[in-house]
Parts: structure tokens; C-alpha cells; sequence
């Protein structure tokens, strides 16, 4: 999942694609999120998993063009981690993005990603 017209503005192909417009909201991120993780995680049974959660994708942001709360970012995250543990999948947390004028955005989001992680690990 990206933001369509974000950059990078020529994007690699890779095995799903799910290009974002501008100004998309929690409920539409999170819908796809929900419906594409478990599929790609069945179809590909990964050994480790990635996840490069950014948090460009906040409706502060000044580069992301997304409009995703703090909220639901803080969704994306359980969502994730929760399945990755159910899956028993060993996972890595990438930070990146993060672009709001105001740091605190940044910071909380951020630090709600490892929130999540102490919950659902520990």
C-alpha cells in the first residue's frame, strides 16, 4: 500500500499494488489492510517480515497526502503486529516517514508503533 501520487513517482512493480489516492481516510486504509495482509501471508508464507512502518501516511504530514489519524495508525499497527504473532511470523519494525510540522505527531506515532509491540509480544 502507497500513496499513488507520492514519491517516490515511479514506483517498482511488486506482487500487489494498492496505489492510494490523496486525502484517503482510516476506514478505506484499514479496509484494504484487512483484506490484502492474511492473502499475501497465505499465498507467500514468509520466514520474516519487514515492516516498514512509516508514518507519512498521518493526515499531518506534509508529504504523505494520505489522511490517516493518529488513531488509525495506531490500528495499522495492532493489526499488524497481532497477525504477524497469530501467524507466528518473527517480525522487524522499520521506522520511516514522518514529515508533520508539529514533532510530536512524529514521536507519537512512533512510539505508538512500540506501544503496540510491548502489548502484543510481551
Amino acid at each position: 500500500m502507497h500513496g499513488k501520487n507520492n514519491y517516490p513517482f515511479h514506483k517498482e512493480a511488486s506482487d500487489l499494488d494498492i496505489a492510494l489516492e490523496n486525502g484517503t481516510s482510516d476506514e478505506e486504509y484499514l479496509t484494504n489492510l484487512k483484506k490484502h495482509l492474511p492473502n499475501l501471508l497465505k499465498f507467500h508464507e514468509p520466514d520474516f517480515i519487514f515492516y516498514q512502518c512509516g508514518v507519512d501516511i498521518l493526515k499531518s504530514d506534509k508529504l504523505g497526502k494520505l489522511n490517516i489519524s493518529i488513531e488509525g495508525c495506531l490500528e495499522r499497527d495492532r493489526f499488524v503486529l497481532q497477525t504477524c504473532k497469530d501467524e507466528n511470523i518473527p517480525v522487524v519494525c522499520c521506522m520511516g516517514g514522518g514529515y508533520s510540522k508539529d514533532i510530536k505527531f512524529i514521536i507519537e506515532a512512533h512510539a505508538n508503533t512500540f506501544r503496540q509491540a510491548q502489548e502484543i509480544y510481551f
